[in-house]
């Protein structure tokens, strides 16, 4: 499997377990991870395997968007998507490495982020063609403000884990040594909370409808920009170097 998910006192460690890829994920990772979040019985402590958090989505199954027509809800990224927005359980991101395009908009929906020191975010969607996605031009531009917010996305540049940290995007930066004890510790502490507030809380706090709408608008911009020339040529440039 890809995906690893396991409960314990009242956390389900779900675990990107696809290290030799950079832990890109493809459309079955997508369906297990919407699986795992939606069902979630506790605190939610996303983690991965080897030295990179996530380099995004699977180029192939990237590639092969370009065919669907139709509704963006039936794709499995979107399903993931939207398991993030309407989760009921808080969620803790441990994040090493690398974190690539959907690597870092999920991170924008969880509610507590933990980078190791060599962790670097980048979002490289307007040098492929494409536009953002996963709520990122609604919930970073919120976080960290329209300029900050269109210089990360138009540079595409790697975010330093103290800038992310500085800009609100991240909570702590700890050791790489340390990153799964800090954030288990993280997990622990919500789990020991009294799980009805922790929930109520948290569904205070956010506004999934209006989340969900903005990631359905970016979903039909961005498959149509997947189409373009564009993409094409960037995709075929990758995979040409790849």
């Amino acid at each position: 499997m890809s995906v690893k998910v396991t409960d314990a006192a009242g956390i389900r460690r779900i675990r990107l377990d696809r290290a030799a890829k950079k832990n890109a994920l493809d459309h079955a990772m997508y369906t297990t991870l919407s699986e795992a979040i939606e069902a979630a019985p506790g605190v939610i402590l996303l983690e991965a395997e080897g030295g990179d958090f996530c380099a995004g989505n699977d180029i192939v199954d990237f590639i092969s968007l370009a065919s669907h027509e139709g509704s963006v809800d039936a794709l499995p990224v979107f399903r993931f998507l939207k398991a993030l927005t309407f989760a009921r359980m808080p969620i803790v991101a441990a994040v090493q490495g690398q974190a690539v395009g959907v690597g870092t908009t999920m991170l924008l929906h969880c509610d507590q982020v933990l980078l190791s020191e060599d962790a670097r975010l980048s979002l490289p969607f307007l040098r492929l063609g494409l536009t953002p996605e996963g709520g990122s031009s609604l919930l970073l531009t919120e976080r960290i403000g329209h300029a900050r917010a269109f210089e990360w996305l138009s540079s595409g540049r790697p975010i330093p884990a103290t800038e992310a940290l500085n800009t609100g995007v991240a909570n702590r930066v700890v050791a790489r040594e340390a990153l799964e004890t800090e954030s288990l510790s993280v997990a622990e502490k919500l789990a020991a909370l009294p799980l009805a507030a922790l929930i109520q809380a948290k569904s205070l706090m956010r506004q999934p409808d209006m989340i969900w709408d903005q990631i359905v608008r970016e979903g039909e911009t961005f498959l149509a920009r997947l189409r373009s020339p564009e993409a094409a040529a960037a995709f075929a440039a990758f995979l040409k170097k790849g």
